[in-house]
């Protein structure tokens, strides 16, 4: 997938064109990126690439992989496109050192699926502490223009109670719960960005991301967006494990790559700024309902699919409690960024996108 691919391309140019973002900035600069083969840093790797082919931006991006084979099959239309992509071959426990300047990090590699947090929760914290220590001290050297560390909506933890959640909310984490690994160690990361950018003026800055999908979704991915269009694609009845009541928002990938942008090029350093589209806010279960009533699937099959709720096969270890995550996008939005596309948007690029993955 990459330009050839109609809603990929209409992606790249929607963040290529965002007047907000600073392009210039980034003219003659390397920029490093972790978790570079993922949804989020797929997207981001790529429209750096497009900048730099086809916005006359010229740049070079490093991308931090723990196989050369394999990132050089997720990038390889990018790369026969003649992108300045060169792969950096490690991972958060092992970074090589880096002979290149870097002027710009953006810190996105991190375990990402709750299965993983539950059943190896030591390695989710040694992974991202080991990674960011490193990545902090490369931009302490370097004297790096910008480090931006993407962290989660799931570092506020878990709020019972309908309310808007800035930046300075309070954090609600059970430490004895092996789950909470994960929110748990991105808040020691957001922690060591504000004293890094205190003690060694390190310009470090934080962007609190809600959950993202859109076009570059793999196969393989099976977190709950992925599975719900997956299954209404194939016709089958979306089955849920909970009631789907927890709430919170939603990104669509263009647009987690031009908040990342954003703030790591207009952002204040030792800040934090979410990221989510407020008119995505909405339960698991409508979600699932929004899926299933798709014009797509519809179309398709001349009729939605059916939502099924199966709480037998809960697992309190695997799915957080019900929590409502309406968080306040301000503080970003003061910067210049907006959100582009709504829920039903978001499925209905990411299944045109993706058809062949889902």
């Amino acid at each position: 997938m990459w330009i050839e691919n109609k809603i990929f391309q209409e992606d790249m140019k929607t963040i290529t064109e965002a007047s907000y973002i600073p392009w210039v900035k980034l003219r003659n600069k390397t920029i490093l990126v972790t978790g570079a083969t993922g949804l989020i840093g797929f997207n981001l790797v790529s429209a750096l690439a497009y900048a730099h082919l086809y916005k006359n931006i010229p740049l070079k991006i490093l991308a931090l992989v723990r196989s050369r084979e394999k990132a050089e099959n997720r990038f390889q239309e990018i790369l026969e496109a003649g992108a300045p992509l060169d792969f950096v071959v490690g991972d958060l426990d092992h970074i090589p050192e880096i002979d290149a300047h870097v002027d710009y990090i953006v810190h996105g590699g991190s375990p990402t699926a709750s299965k993983y947090f539950a059943e190896h929760p030591v390695e989710t914290i040694t992974a991202n502490l080991n990674g960011a220590l490193h990545l902090l001290e490369l931009a302490k050297e370097n004297k790096s223009e910008s480090f931006l560390f993407l962290s989660s909506m799931e570092v506020y933890g878990g709020i019972h109670q309908h309310e808007k959640v800035d930046e300075h909310h309070a954090s609600f984490i059970d430490t004895m719960v092996p789950r909470s690994s994960y929110p748990e160690v991105k808040r020691m990361v957001e922690s060591l960005c504000a004293c890094y950018a205190e003690e060694y003026h390190v310009p470090a800055k934080v962007i609190r991301l809600t959950q993202t999908f859109g076009a570059g979704v793999r196969k393989e991915d099976n977190r709950v967006f992925a599975q719900f269009a997956r299954s209404a694609m194939n016709h089958e009845d979306i089955v849920m494990f909970t009631r789907g009541e927890t709430e919170h928002m939603y990104l669509y990938t263009a647009d987690a790559v031009t908040a990342i942008l954003t703030v790591l090029l207009l952002g204040k350093t030792g800040e934090a700024y979410n990221a989510a589209n407020e008119q995505a806010y909405c339960s698991i279960k409508e979600m699932a309902e929004t899926v299933a009533n798709l014009s797509i699937i519809r179309e398709k099959f001349n009729g939605p699919v059916s939502v099924v709720i199966d709480e037998s096969k809960n697992n309190s270890k695997l799915y957080p409690p019900e929590l409502y995550m309406d968080l306040d996008v301000t503080k970003i939005k003061q910067l210049g960024w907006n959100a582009k596309y709504d829920l039903k948007e978001m499925f209905t690029r990411m299944i045109a996108a993706n058809h062949h993955c889902i």
